[in-house]
């Protein structure tokens, strides 16, 4: 993914030299996220630390692809999954379930039912980018650099003539994304008595010509 030359630039791609600070400004950013925040890390004593091992998982797998874009210090992430690739190899799923079983104990089964669902509701019929992860560090909220940073990446993905895709955990995200051309396209509820998840979905788009 390429910002347009036309553009503004206000973003860059991650490197592994920033896996902390990221893997910290999405720790912190979904603290109080429906799932996140609560369903998948019910311990409130535990949740931060687990929910930083497990995006640091998601992390380091995203990085692999060269997508992660970030402010210039880290102050909002957006994790992209491009067009064709997958999030987490098989490898990468054995490590996954054996952190969840280390960290969650009984929870463990109902959070990856609930991670299976993610993945059984992803569209593989058609090529496009995904948007696992984006978040704002709770520092730099409310300057609206999450939404920006992610208006620019679009940007980009427009330039590809290419679709886009995520999952919204929060429903008062909805109208953010719905702004961008995001539409709702589905949903599924989590097990275990968690909360309903919006998938949703943005066409392809053509930039305009020079």
């Amino acid at each position: 993914m390429q910002p347009p030359p036309d553009r503004r630039v206000i973003s860059r791609a991650a490197t592994d030299r920033d896996l902390e600070a990221i893997t910290e400004t999405l720790t912190l950013a979904f603290t109080d996220d429906p799932v996140w925040g609560g369903w998948a890390f019910p311990d409130r004593l535990h949740a931060g630390a687990q929910r930083r091992a497990y995006f640091r998982l998601c992390l380091e797998c995203a990085l692999r692809h060269r997508s992660v874009r970030v402010t210039p210090g880290c102050e909002a992430v957006a994790s992209w999954i491009p067009p064709g690739r997958r999030e987490l190899t098989d490898d990468d799923e054995i490590r996954l379930r054996r952190q969840a079983g280390e960290m969650l104990g009984d929870h463990a089964a109902v959070f990856l039912q609930g991670t299976d669902l993610f993945t059984a509701s992803h569209p593989i019929d058609r090529p496009h980018y995904y948007l696992s992860l984006l978040g704002t560090h709770v520092d730099h909220r409310g300057k609206g650099l999450g939404m920006e940073l992610l208006r620019e990446n679009l940007a980009a993905i427009d330039a590809e003539g290419m679709p886009a895709y995520l999952e919204s955990t929060n429903p008062a995200n909805l109208f953010r994304y719905e702004r961008l051309g995001f539409v709702r396209v589905g949903a599924f509820t989590l097990p275990g008595g968690g909360p309903t998840v919006d998938t949703m979905w943005r066409l392809a788009r053509r930039a305009p010509s020079a």
